[in-house]
């Protein structure tokens, strides 16, 4: 049982190993998720043409996402020149994640893992079923297969050093 008062995001207590693999195919191809404007997006088409980096966060607003999402923005044009379509996924409601990108000028899709609640983030094995959010997981797909993936712990951020290297290969 956890602390009243205690932040559930800071927790640092160590989570069940993903089974997604590097050469997977993306097991979830068909979904089909609204982004902050509530357009209805199907995955298949971030990697149609060329490689896309699915960046999941456990929380708009939170400190370590907005850090996260914040350094992405920031170097989007290195993916852009690489060819790479970035994209977040949360399971926040759209009008969060629509506050969350008008509020800190997120340049790329945040989509909403919302209803059915965390359904493609349990699909890629990254549902923290005790907090009911996203496992911080960064997976690079190209022509539907897995080709790079980040694990981050969940009461930390990841760094864009970490990201940009699936720019490398």
């Amino acid at each position: 049982m956890r602390e009243l008062g205690r932040d559930p995001h800071d927790d640092a207590e160590e989570r069940s190993p993903l089974s997604l693999e590097v050469g997977d195919a993306f097991p979830a191809p068909d979904a089909v998720l609204p982004d902050q404007h509530g357009e209805r997006v199907p995955l298949r088409e971030l990697w149609e043409n060329g490689p896309a980096l699915l960046v999941c966060v456990p929380a708009a607003f939170s400190t370590h996402c907005t850090a996260e999402l914040g350094a992405l923005a920031f170097e989007v044009d290195r993916f852009d020149a690489a060819g790479v379509q970035l994209a977040a996924l949360s399971c926040d409601p759209v009008p969060a994640l629509r506050a969350w990108a008008d509020d800190r000028v997120l340049p790329f899709p945040l989509l909403s893992d919302f209803w059915p609640h965390g359904e493609v983030s349990r699909t890629l094995d990254a549902f923290d079923e005790e907090l009911g959010v996203a496992q911080r997981l960064s997976v690079l797909v190209e022509g539907g297969r897995v080709r790079w993936l980040l694990r981050g712990e969940h009461g930390a951020p990841r760094s864009l050093a970490a990201h940009l290297a699936c720019l490398e290969g």
